[in-house]
């Protein structure tokens, strides 16, 4: 089962680090793909949760791409990311959504065949063996419960 680190936590959210391509890169040093948020603006990319706050280069994400889930924040920032060929999705309100290679991503509590399923709560139990991975603040932990 694939564990995806969330915005780039590793044991729990930190705010001051998520999101920011420093802490991405050392994640995905220790062996996690990494979900991330990403805003396009006035033909810049961005990084960050509620606002665009970290800015990177089109050159940083295409050098990542094997590894980087990018979520979507605003519409441009979808449709440049479908252009540049990133594995993307984009969702609201949405229980589930298909990412831009038609993988199930969903909210919490909601497990789909193959899907990618996000969970906070350290304290749950993986026991869905049919959902391809995870995505959580949590993921040296979830590796630990997976692997036992």
């Amino acid at each position: 089962m694939k564990v995806i680190s969330h915005r780039g936590n590793l044991d729990g959210r930190v705010i001051e680090t998520e999101n920011t391509p420093y802490q991405i890169e050392r994640v995905h040093d220790l062996g996690y793909d990494v979900e991330i948020d990403v805003w396009y603006f006035n033909d810049k990319w961005y990084l960050g949760h509620d606002t665009p706050d970290y800015e990177v280069s089109e050159k940083w994400l295409k050098k990542r791409k094997k590894y980087l889930w990018c979520h979507a924040k605003n519409l441009e920032a979808m449709q440049m990311l479908l252009k540049i060929n990133m594995h993307c999705f984009w969702h609201e309100k949405d229980k589930m959504t298909l990412t831009s290679k038609g993988i199930p991503w969903c909210y919490p509590g909601i497990y789909v065949k193959d899907g990618i399923t996000v969970i906070f709560d350290k304290s749950i139990k993986i026991s869905e063996t049919k959902i391809k991975g995870i995505c959580t603040d949590y993921p040296l932990l979830m590796d630990d419960l997976i692997s036992d």
